[in-house]
């Protein structure tokens, strides 16, 4: 007689393609299928989104019907609801009562819907709660005991203290993030900290990055330095443009390429970084790829590889990834950068929020060709050891028999 599976459910509503729903494709590729059975909704589709159903069940539950924060980002620009008062509060509220008309009521219907059909064991949100509050409301609805995936710093707001007493377990994605969540008034044993996994055997070491630079015709000569990471304001591509600015009458041939996916709510902040980039003469010097898919080719094309977030990051995939392929890396010194990479040891981590820091690690990095080979193959070394997805699956894996045998 056939075990009975283990139903997961997996909701995914994230702003863009990026590390997190990257990291749990991961999880559910290698989930051991004899055992799990899982389902993973995604509120936004695409080709990469619709790649999941090789992978796993998939469903697709739209939560942005209109384009709300877009819409809040716009109005509030003008300067004309400043003479007003109170009119700004008002119109914030009328916003946020469409959204929740129209997007998060049909989000939840849809995912009430599914839960039903699917009756999972558990529900497994990969986003922070506040903008899961539909998947634990249906957990709650259900009886259905909810592990909450977090994968960065929570603002201690009443809402959010509030939240965060509803999941029945939290895993969090590095030991700052677990501290940040404990301020929050969630109890340590609550807590499981579970590195992110990356198939990392799958990183392909020999991936020719000639394919990459010649796709954006950089030469050998040239000097190529790629900040990796969707095109939010947080990600730092501001001061990686200051350091642009700063490095290119010192650095022969530099090229600065900003490489990553811009989710809708950000296409403002693409054409405030590009006008800048027009406006401040560094066309020759800076360049956007836009999302690349095949990582392996643009990490190996890169001479260094930057993460500049302003705010901590939680655990970044770039730098994962980066140290798994031996890449000269640059972080800043805070959050989970802090926490993966040593410094002076496997990279070169920077006071965050510095442009001049950020511009010094990089040109420390370019007159020191040994340094950068002995630091990406200390990385490799040390990302081998933390970052596999088989110790990754496993450690998710008992978190869900342990809330299953309470």
């Amino acid at each position: 007689m056939n075990e009975k599976k283990t139903r997961i459910l997996y909701v995914e509503n994230g702003i863009g393609y990026g590390g997190a729903i990257i990291c749990l494709r991961h999880l559910v590729r290698n989930l051991d299928k004899t055992k799990y059975e899982p389902l993973v909704v995604t509120s936004r589709t695409g080709q990469e989104y619709e790649g999941i159903a090789n992978e796993s069940a998939w469903q697709h539950i739209p939560d942005r019907r209109i384009d709300v924060v877009s819409m809040r980002e716009r109005l509030f620009k003008t300067r004309w609801i400043s003479y007003v008062p109170g009119l700004r509060f008002v119109l914030n509220q009328m916003l946020s009562r469409i959204d929740d008309i129209v997007n998060y009521y049909p989000f939840y219907r849809g995912l009430l819907k599914c839960a039903k059909n699917f009756e999972p064991d558990i529900i497994h949100l990969n986003n922070e709660p506040l903008c899961n509050r539909a998947g634990i409301f249906v957990g709650k609805k259900l009886g259905i005991p909810i592990v909450q995936h977090v994968r960065g710093p929570q603002k201690g707001s009443r809402m959010m203290h509030w939240v965060y007493k509803k999941p029945d377990y939290f895993v969090s994605v590095s030991h700052w993030v677990a501290h940040e969540i404990e301020k929050l008034d969630v109890s340590s044993d609550k807590i499981s900290v579970i590195y992110d996994g990356l198939e990392l055997d799958k990183l392909n070491m020999n991936a020719d990055g000639k394919v990459f630079r010649n796709a954006y015709d950089i030469s050998d000569d040239e000097f190529a330095v790629g900040l990796v990471g969707l095109l939010i304001p947080w990600k730092g591509q501001r001061i990686f443009l200051d350091a642009a600015k700063q490095l290119k009458s010192t650095i022969p041939g530099l090229k600065m390429l900003i490489v990553g996916g811009t989710p809708d709510e950000c296409h403002d902040y693409e054409k405030e970084l590009k006008e800048r980039v027009n406006k401040e003469n560094l066309s020759d010097t800076v360049i956007f790829t836009g999302h690349a898919s095949d990582m392996p080719h643009v990490y190996n094309g890169l001479d260094i590889v930057v993460s500049a977030s302003v705010t901590p990051e939680p655990l970044g995939t770039v730098v994962i990834e980066s140290m798994t392929l031996a890449r000269p890396l640059v972080a800043p010194a805070h959050g989970g950068a802090a926490e993966m990479a040593d410094h002076e040891i496997n990279a070169l981590l920077f006071e965050a929020g510095s442009a001049q820091a950020l511009a010094n690690a990089i040109l420390q990095f370019y007159n020191n060709p040994n340094l950068r080979l002995q630091y990406g193959a200390a990385a490799r070394e040390k990302a081998l050891q933390t970052f596999s997805v088989d110790l990754h699956v496993q450690r998710v894996t008992k978190v869900y028999e342990q809330i299953l045998n309470n």
